[in-house]
C-alpha cells in the first residue's frame, strides 16, 4: 500500500514541476522580444552607461593625461593585461623625472576587473562602452592606449642672469659716465663754434682824424 502511495506522490511531483515549467515557457513565449536589430539600429542602439567594453586613458581639452607612469595598475592587473614601459626626461632645471613611453593593454586576456581604475591614484584610466570590438587576428587587440601625440609645452623661461660683483659694477659706471661726460664735452664746443660763425664781424675802431 505504502509503494502505491509513493508512486502516486512522484507522478504529482512530476506533474506539479511540469506544469510550473510550461507556466514559465508560456509567459516567456507571450513577453515582448527584447532582440536587437543590430546592426540596423546602430544609430540608436543605446549602451549602458556601466557596460565595460575597453580600457582607455582620460585626456583633457589640451590632449593631456594623468597618468604618471607609477605602475600601481600594471601591479594589480591579475592577469598581466598591462604593461608600461617608462623612460627618463630631464626637466628645465636640470632635475630627471620618470615619464610614461608606452602603455600597453591587451584587451583580448582582460576580464574587466576594474581593479586599474578603482586603484588609479591619478583617476587616469576609465572604461568605454564601445562594444565594437571584433577583430579578425588576436594581435589587434593590443592597444597602445597612450597614442595621441603628446601637445609640445610651452618654452621654459630663460635662466636669470647672475648678479654682478661689485667692482664690475662700478667699472661700468664710470664707464658710462665718462662716455656722458665726453658726448657733453663735444656738444658744448659745437654749440660754441656754430654761435662763432654766425656772429657779424666787429667794425673797426674810429682813428684820431675822424673823431675830430
Amino acid at each position: 500500500m505504502s509503494s502505491i502511495k509513493e508512486y502516486f506522490s512522484g507522478v504529482g511531483k512530476g506533474l506539479k514541476s511540469l506544469v510550473t515549467g510550461m507556466a514559465v515557457t508560456g509567459k516567456e513565449f507571450v513577453t515582448p522580444k527584447v532582440t536587437e536589430q543590430y546592426p540596423e539600429n546602430r544609430d540608436t542602439l543605446k549602451i549602458a552607461d556601466r557596460f565595460r567594453a575597453e580600457l582607455t586613458l582620460k585626456y583633457d581639452a589640451q590632449g593631456h593625461h594623468k597618468c604618471i607612469a607609477c605602475g600601481i595598475c600594471q601591479m594589480n592587473c591579475p592577469n598581466g593585461t598591462i604593461e608600461l614601459t617608462t623612460k627618463m626626461v630631464e626637466l628645465p632645471d636640470g632635475k630627471k623625472k620618470k615619464k610614461l613611453d608606452k602603455y600597453m593593454y591587451d584587451l583580448g586576456s582582460c576580464t574587466f576587473c576594474m581593479l586599474c581604475v578603482t586603484t588609479c591614484p591619478q583617476d587616469a584610466l576609465e572604461f568605454t562602452n564601445d562594444f565594437e570590438q571584433a577583430v579578425f587576428t588576436r594581435d589587434k587587440l593590443v592597444k597602445q592606449l597612450n597614442y595621441r601625440p603628446e601637445p609640445k609645452d610651452a618654452a621654459p623661461a630663460p635662466a636669470p642672469k647672475p648678479a654682478m660683483d661689485p667692482e664690475q659694477l662700478a667699472r661700468i659706471k664710470a664707464e658710462a659716465l665718462a662716455k656722458a661726460a665726453k658726448i657733453k664735452a663735444e656738444r658744448e664746443a659745437a654749440a660754441k663754434a656754430a654761435e662763432a660763425q654766425a656772429a657779424p664781424a666787429n667794425p673797426a675802431a674810429p682813428t684820431d682824424n675822424e673823431t675830430k
